[in-house]
């Protein structure tokens, strides 16, 4: 599996809890399908601001890095909005539809832009290696527990590229 297939698989995997969380009824489930969607983005933002993004920055990539960049802060500055309120809330649903819609958006200049380019710039091997850093880096984010909980301390500005 390379970087981009492994950035790729997150992006599908978000968008299918985005799906159920659509579907559920039950506040608990919302929840539940909430933190779970927040720890997913905040590991591939986490992955992709420290592993990929400085990787794969080149002259035809910077404004896509940069962008992409702003589009993280965005989303995370959402995310803690909801994080803040309760699935119960009367704005939660429509606050998790802008954020789903922010991360479409995302995924998709991503998947039709920058993937690409990068296949260009780098080889084969190169995606692969980075792969390794960019896994080894979730695991060690999933084994600390709530990602999320990072996300509200990074709200402030975009990261750096």
């Amino acid at each position: 599996m390379s970087a981009i297939d492994l950035l790729e698989s997150q992006h599908r995997e978000v968008e299918q809890l985005f799906s159920q969380i659509e579907k559920a009824k039950d506040g608990a489930k919302k929840t539940q399908l909430f933190e779970e969607i927040a720890d997913k983005l905040a590991i591939h933002a986490a992955i992709e601001e420290h592993h990929f993004y400085p990787a794969v920055k080149a002259r035809r990539t910077e404004d896509i890095l940069l962008e992409s960049l702003e589009e993280h802060v965005t989303i995370k500055r959402t995310l803690a909005d909801l994080m803040k309120i309760d699935a119960d809330d009367e704005t939660f649903d429509a606050k998790v539809k802008v954020l789903k819609e922010e991360v479409e958006h995302h995924v998709g200049e991503e998947e039709g832009e920058l993937f690409p380019k990068v296949k260009k710039l780098l080889a084969a091997a190169e995606l692969d290696a980075l792969e390794q850093e960019m896994v080894a880096e979730q695991e060690e984010l999933k084994e600390a527990g709530e990602p999320r909980a990072a996300i509200p301390d990074e709200t402030d500005k975009a990261a750096p590229l």
